[in-house]
């Protein structure tokens, strides 16, 4: 409570607000002036601003490198903050609380693995903009959709019930065997 206030908290949420706003506000004036003039389809699973500025009837390249560049340096740095944090929050614990570092680790990893998941495939498809992969689909579905569903389930393991009902579940099946 003491390093993150409510004014502290109030803050870090309107920097993001404004930092995606700006984001998100730069991308969309950069796209709709330009001309389009060929096949409307996008070769991809959702509509991403790479993707629609190809169908630009103009050399695009540019403004793909500014694009991608703004857009992979948002990526980044939000991995590296979240990442950074997580750090300083278990070299904490682990100076300040003894038997608190496995409960903290326990938390942390779960989160870990969720930041990872989300921003692991959005990096990896800023890292090379110009490719055409056939794991891009892939990348784009598992970060879209298999994601979300899996952040219940790693959540979900967290909490002791459950992982007390999977280990009677898991006997049975073994005894079964």
């Amino acid at each position: 409570m003491m390093m993150m206030s409510r004014h502290t908290c109030i803050k870090l949420v309107l920097i993001s607000w404004v930092i995606g706003f700006l984001h998100s506000i730069s991308q969309i004036a950069c796209t709709v002036n330009l001309p389009y003039c060929g096949p409307n389809e996008v070769d991809s699973f959702f509509c991403d601003l790479p993707q629609v500025i190809k169908l630009a009837c103009m050399d695009t390249y540019v403004l793909g490198i500014l694009m991608i560049s703004d857009s992979g340096l948002i990526s980044v740095s939000c991995f590296l903050l979240v990442m950074i944090s997580y750090t300083t929050i278990l070299l904490s614990v682990q100076k300040h609380a003894a038997g608190g570092v496995v409960k903290a680790l326990s938390t942390c990893s779960a989160h870990i693995m969720v930041v990872t998941l989300f921003f692991g495939p959005c990096i990896f498809i800023y890292l090379w903009p110009f490719s055409e992969f056939a794991v891009d689909k892939f990348l784009s579905v598992f970060y879209t959709v298999f994601t979300p569903l899996l952040n219940p389930f790693i959540y979900t393991l967290r909490n002791k019930e459950m992982k007390a009902a999977m280990k009677k579940v898991w006997n049975r099946q073994v005894s079964f065997h």
